[in-house]
């Protein structure tokens, strides 16, 4: 039986799976897995050596991929301007049906311009990955084309000569900039970073409930086995459905569905922003899955 979810606007994808660009026998198993979309690497994961064969590889395997599964694949291109960038745009123009654009190390809007110029209405995903990318963190969301901020927290740890500790506290002012920004430009929400431990589901799912409560909608992963624990740690939980629940409930028997006033359910008061706050969780509950 097929689990792999149905393909779905790339601004509402939850995980995000990695799969190196030169281990195209890997491809199948990540489109199989439950993750939302699938990035192939040809950055940080392939050797500078065997770039050439993986992109050779990408563009042999392109037609066998069904148009569903091209709708949940991603590319991230090496970054501006090191070497090999020009080459992944190239390739890019000769993938059709690709869901969007990984930008490695995104460091200002005008290293932008050149892939909306050459791959019109395709989404782009800037990874911010140092204290440039921070800094014009405004301009790059308003960008063309641009649908998603993506966090690259470990490059920027590097960048920025940072030691954080297991809970990568000294991160948040870096994560809370990427969802300001994102909400100010009308962005869909920030894909936050990977968790770099593979054997400890448990350190994924905190991770992942740590980046929904700064208000990322999704994470980047590197092994399936994480999938899960990224979904569950991204939704609401049960208690919080069962408020929400009782929440639009209260407000449907007073007649006040919009939240025009104020209700009184569970000893809170209950106006307009609750319902919205009601609502969305409500709709993140459930996810089809193709039977």
């Amino acid at each position: 039986m097929n689990t792999a979810p149905l393909p779905r606007p790339l601004g509402e994808a939850r995980s995000l799976l990695f799969v190196p660009g030169d281990r195209p026998e890997r491809l199948p198993k990540a489109l199989a897995s439950a993750a939302d979309a699938v990035i192939l690497d040809l950055e940080d994961a392939v050797a500078p050596a065997v770039k050439p064969a993986a992109r050779a590889a990408l563009a042999q395997g392109w037609p066998s991929l069904s148009a569903a599964e091209r709708q949940r694949l991603l590319v991230r291109v090496n970054a501006v301007p090191a070497p090999g960038h020009g080459d992944d745009l190239a390739l890019l123009e000769a993938l059709p049906g690709l869901a969007g654009v990984m930008l490695a190390k995104a460091e200002s809007a005008a290293q932008l311009q050149p892939l909306a110029q050459r791959l019109p209405g395709l989404p782009l995903l800037p990874l911010i990955e140092s204290a440039q990318g921070l800094l014009h963190l405004q301009a790059i969301a308003g960008a063309p084309q641009v649908l998603r901020l993506v966090l690259g927290h470990i490059d920027l740890q590097a960048d920025l000569g940072m030691a954080c500790g297991p809970d990568e506290a000294e991160l948040l002012p870096a994560r809370w900039q990427l969802v300001l920004a994102s909400r100010g430009a009308g962005l869909a929400p920030p894909v936050d970073g990977v968790t770099v431990a593979l054997d400890e589901p448990e350190q994924a799912l905190s991770d992942a409930r740590r980046a929904r409560r700064l208000g990322f909608g999704a994470k980047l992963c590197i092994h399936p086995s994480q999938i899960e624990a990224v979904h569950q740690g991204l939704a609401p939980s049960a208690a919080e459905c069962d408020w929400a629940r009782r929440v639009l409930a209260a407000a449907e028997a007073a007649g006040d569905a919009l939240g025009a006033g104020a209700l009184r359910v569970d000893g809170r008061m209950v106006d307009a922003p609750v319902l919205a706050l009601a609502r969305r969780w409500l709709a993140l509950e459930h996810r089809p899955v193709i039977p």
